[in-house]
């Protein structure tokens, strides 16, 4: 963090795909970084009537973004199987279940394989070591089960990761987010946020931060991470006498359900790297112009990290830069039995930005 190379890495790393309800194209660039902590998923068919699309904004390193890219989705499936179809409740407990899978040996040695490559050898040697044991009391029905080894005992990893995913079964919208990426729906053009950036100055992060033992200086919790949710950050959730809810940093989500209607154009998720440089209006803005002249939604994205990055090292556009425009294609299935009423109150929660 804070540490620049002489040149920005901008080659790109860019998708596209579709099916019959969405399209989506993504981009993500190293930019001024030393190394490439952000990660992504694209799921347009997670099941034959779900989509999953997700940012995650690693610090520390690279290793929690990308265990949040290989199995946040994954639990999010595993949790709608045996929750009778309450997706945001799985949404929810999938965010939190990062944090306790990352424990432990098993945990250790993805972690492990995920992060330097000098790791890696090593992480794979003790995946060879050390065997699962099956029916293990720490596997919740979700195929995960733990490892026996020498790091059976590890706490979680202290680097972590936010996570902002979009979740789109049928005419139903669901953003999750804990950290300062973020979600915005364009509706006719005007740009709704809908996830908060979650900064330990906001009155009711702060006050779940001092009533967990912890403190904030200088817009950091205990003086070093400027956010106040996030994944992982295991030193930071060592109240064993509070829920995982309530500590000092939580990976609790924050939730918000949005009927979709024909009004609705395109969602943009994006790490903190894009919101640092330009407003959600902005953004919006900047993808409507672009639809026009691009056939894919990966140059769009390449674009607008080109508006971003910073022409020197130090502050605003040298931050590691990921985004992703997901189009709704018409007609949304269901939307012609929304009611005014519903489609009012949806509008009334979100506020132009």
């Amino acid at each position: 963090m804070g540490v620049y190379l002489s040149t920005p890495k901008t080659d790109k790393a860019s998708a596209d795909g579709e099916n019959g309800r969405v399209r989506f194209g993504l981009s993500s660039m190293q930019g001024w970084r030393t190394t490439m902590e952000d990660a992504h998923a694209a799921l347009p068919d997670l099941d034959d009537c779900t989509s999953f699309f997700g940012v995650y904004d690693g610090h520390g390193g690279k290793a929690v973004s990308k265990f949040c890219a290989r199995h946040l989705h994954k639990q999010v499936l595993i949790n709608d199987a045996n929750s009778s179809g309450d997706l945001p409740a799985s949404v929810h407990k999938a965010f939190l279940r990062m944090d306790e899978m990352m424990k432990g040996q098993r945990g250790w040695r993805e972690l492990t394989e995920l992060g330097d490559k000098g790791n890696k050898i090593s992480g794979m040697l003790e995946g060879i070591i050390w065997s699962p044991k099956g029916g293990d009391s720490d596997d919740l029905g979700d195929g995960w089960n733990t490892e026996e080894g020498p790091n059976s005992n590890f706490p979680g990893p202290t680097s972590g990761s936010t996570a902002c995913v979009a979740v789109i079964r049928n005419d139903q919208l669901i953003v999750a987010n804990a950290g300062d990426s973020r979600c915005v729906i364009s509706r006719k053009g005007q740009a709704y946020n809908l996830s908060t950036d979650h900064k330990p100055h906001l009155e009711g992060e702060k006050e779940r931060i001092l009533s967990a033992g912890g403190f904030v200086v200088a817009g950091r919790v205990n003086g070093s991470l400027n956010l106040s949710r996030a994944i992982g950050d295991m030193e930071l959730k060592q109240n064993e006498v509070l829920p995982a809810e309530r500590q000092i940093v939580s990976a609790e989500p924050e939730l918000k359900t949005v009927k979709l209607s024909e009004d609705d154009e395109f969602i943009v998720l994006a790490c903190d790297g894009i919101w640092d440089c330009m407003s959600s209006q902005e953004v919006v803005d900047f993808v409507h112009k672009h639809l026009n002249t691009e056939d894919k939604l990966s140059s769009v994205c390449e674009k607008l990290l080109n508006r971003c990055v910073a022409p020197t090292s130090g502050g605003e556009g040298c931050d590691n830069m990921t985004v992703i425009i997901v189009q709704f294609k018409k007609p949304l299935s269901s939307v012609a039995t929304a009611s005014t009423k519903q489609s009012s109150a949806t509008a009334e929660e979100m506020r132009p930005k």
